[in-house]
């Protein structure tokens, strides 16, 4: 699971150096996190606190810990990470459509542990267990109405470029996760 998070944290430093967002809570955390002095890790783990209690009742005790262990993990990764990987000359186009497919084979890795980054996975998957509705088709509209907020922080060129990677991430989990084909979701 450390590899799926790891994938996600290099992911949102690509798009933090790009000065991109992306959806889910993710998104939302991106977008209080240009709006405010308040570390990212931190935001992203308090947005997360009603998400596990919803994987708790929905998902059980093995989700909910291994969600909660992977949301602390990437809280943690992604405020360190800055120490570890920095880029000189990052081509934005580049930082979205890569950031999206690494966070989307980082999240797709989670799922097939029994695990997420809860948020709007959680309830993605949900969706899908109950309603037989695609977990990236779900996520990729959420993702969409996150941008859309997100389009008052960024700049035109900017937003264009985050949706271009957010559809980079939820074609990956789209085309790679389908119920009962793997032993986890």
């Amino acid at each position: 699971m450390l590899t799926g998070v790891v994938f996600v944290a290099l992911a949102i430093q690509l798009f933090k150096h790009a000065g991109l967002i992306t959806g889910g809570t993710t998104g939302l955390t991106f977008i209080l996190f240009y709006l405010s002095d308040i570390p990212y890790g931190l935001i992203l783990f308090i947005l997360n606190v009603p998400f596990y209690i919803f994987a708790y009742k929905v998902f059980g005790k093995e989700f909910t810990l291994k969600t909660f262990a992977c949301v602390a993990s990437l809280a943690l990764i992604t405020e360190w990470m800055p120490h570890w990987v920095s880029f000189g000359n990052l081509n934005p186009i580049f930082a979205g459509l890569m950031g999206g497919l690494m966070a989307g084979v980082g999240i797709l890795m989670l799922i097939r542990h029994k695990a997420s980054l809860a948020g709007v996975t959680v309830l993605a998957l949900y969706l899908q267990k109950t309603k037989g509705w695609r977990a990236g088709n779900i996520q990729l509209i959420i993702d969409l109405a996150i941008l859309a907020v997100g389009a008052a922080i960024v700049s035109w060129q900017q937003l264009i470029i985050s949706i271009i990677g957010a559809f980079a991430l939820n074609l990956v989990i789209t085309s790679n996760h389908k119920t009962g084909r793997y032993m986890g979701m």
